[in-house]
């Protein structure tokens, strides 16, 4: 449909109403503007209409209404995420799903719950802590984003290496189509039936489906952990470091690294006792039975002492553990008290090459004359480079953007990936024709059109045209002509 086609805001609003109260449709600029972008505020874009439906039911009636007049529709949760994946489509429904936020069900035998999209992710472990459980997923936002955009895009958390991401601590989806149709992904039992979409679902960026509902399972809370924090004189150090525990078989509860410039600001703004003079920090978590954690503990120490480490501090007891980890949790804030800005940047890549990859982004640094605060899950090798930078300065978020995509470009250089947590969104969709081919971009789209034929779901998003990877000068293109001339140019 050609823009001019669409309804317009007014006509779109008025049409909803049938199905969804007042309060529930804004068209107006002011009360619009909260939705312009998400955790990366680098982008914006007003909202066409932005709907805030309480019910699966509503939210059905708003896909069918958005299909039959063929308006895009771009799912949001809690805003907290940081690809620019619920940035807004210029003339589409920015679809909310922040009022679905029941806990519909809690089952301590089976260690389950059952909640909508809009449950934050840390209301789940406290409705289930007078059970002595929890849920393992704990991203640095867990206080405010949600479940359903911790399924859209599979994130991870502090404790993501030994307990798995987002996908691996869901058991059951219940989503709706673009035409509204519902449709259940998986199952509380070992198996289900009929293909397995979880791990294609999860991730997936609110392309292929909206989320309305999310069995989670939830685990026993450990009866003992302990973290040591280990300071190193070089970010190479802390690096080899981490490749050599996970080298020797151990996988602990969390496993993550600071260089200094984060350190020092996570310390001025929490207080958590970090070593500020120190070039990098770890912090390496053990839990479980006390025996189990007393040894893996003595064999952590071990390493990071043949590693360079020139101070080993456990923690003394619950109060200041939780400090230590409050801490490396609060880092994003706490960095964005040293710049007017900063850019967060999500690439994953093999743990033995942390030490080297670390180095080339510090001569970067200096080369483009932008501080960057390393700040990641060092234990599954998942950067969270910080680069700080002035918006207020012509020019220079045009340099860091060109900073960021080297980075990401490196990780794939050295066997990596351009995301571990965050999503592609719009962020990354120019690396991902670096990141794969066009044999591997065609299927992708075959499989955005399994699902949404006409692209309404959140388009522009995630998967690139080979169009775009062509001019961008990242897949050649033969005789003048694009390869795969049948698929859509966005």
């Amino acid at each position: 449909m050609d823009k001019s086609e669409i309804p317009s805001e007014l006509e779109i609003g008025q049409a909803l109403r049938q199905w969804l109260p007042d309060s529930a449709i804004l068209t107006t600029p002011e009360s619009k503007r909260p939705y312009e972008t998400d955790g990366l505020s680098a982008y914006r874009q007003m909202p066409y209409v932005v709907v805030l439906p309480a019910t699966e039911k509503e939210v059905q009636a708003v896909l069918r209404y958005c299909h039959a007049q063929r308006i895009p529709v771009v799912a949001r949760g809690a805003g907290t995420g940081l690809s620019g994946g619920a940035l807004p489509h210029e003339r589409g429904v920015l679809l909310s799903l922040a009022r679905l936020r029941n806990i519909l069900q809690v089952d301590p035998l089976a260690r389950t719950v059952r909640v909508q999209p809009g449950v934050r992710n840390l209301a789940i472990t406290q409705a289930v802590d007078a059970h002595g459980l929890y849920y393992a997923p704990d991203p640095s936002s867990q206080i405010a984003c949600s479940i359903g955009g911790n399924v859209a895009e599979n994130s991870g958390g502090v404790h993501c290496l030994k307990y798995g991401l987002t996908l691996h601590n869901i058991l059951r989806l219940r989503v709706l189509t673009v035409t509204g149709g519902a449709v259940e992904i998986g199952s509380e039992a070992p198996d289900s039936a009929g293909f397995d979409f979880m791990a294609l679902l999860t991730g997936s960026e609110g392309l292929l489906a909206i989320i309305t509902e999310v069995t989670v399972k939830v685990i026993p809370k450990p009866l003992l952990s302990k973290v040591i924090m280990a300071s190193f004189d070089t970010v190479e150090q802390a690096g080899d470091a981490v490749a050599h525990m996970i080298a020797a078989g151990i996988i602990p509860a969390g496993l993550e690294m600071m260089d200094a410039l984060a350190t020092r600001a996570a310390e001025d703004f929490v207080h958590a006792g970090y070593p500020v003079e120190a070039a990098a920090v770890l912090l390496c978590e053990s839990d479980g039975m006390p025996e189990v954690v007393e040894d893996e503990l003595a064999r952590m120490k071990t390493i990071l002492e043949e590693n360079g480490a020139t101070e080993l501090r456990i923690a003394r007891d619950e109060a200041e553990r939780l400090r230590f980890w409050a801490g490396r949790k609060a880092a994003f804030p706490a960095v964005g008290r040293l710049a007017p800005d900063y850019y967060c940047i999500d690439g994953t890549i093999p743990r033995r090459r942390l030490g080297e990859v670390l180095r080339r982004i510090a001569d970067w640094s200096l080369e483009y004359g932008l501080e960057v605060a390393n700040v990641f899950h060092a234990g599954d090798g998942n950067l969270h480079p910080l680069i700080l930078y002035d918006a207020g300065v012509p020019g220079e978020f045009h340099k860091t953007e060109e900073l960021a995509g080297r980075i990401l470009e490196l990780c794939v250089e050295v066997g990596g990936t351009i995301t571990g947590e965050h999503g592609v969104g719009v962020e990354k969709i120019n690396q991902m024709c670096v990141q794969f081919g066009q044999d591997e971009i065609t299927v992708f789209h075959e499989i955005k059109a399994a699902f949404d034929p006409e692209g309404l779901l959140n388009p522009g998003k995630a998967i690139p045209t080979l169009q775009r990877c062509a001019e961008g000068g990242r897949m050649h293109v033969h005789h003048n002509r694009l390869p795969h001339p049948e698929l859509p140019r966005f």
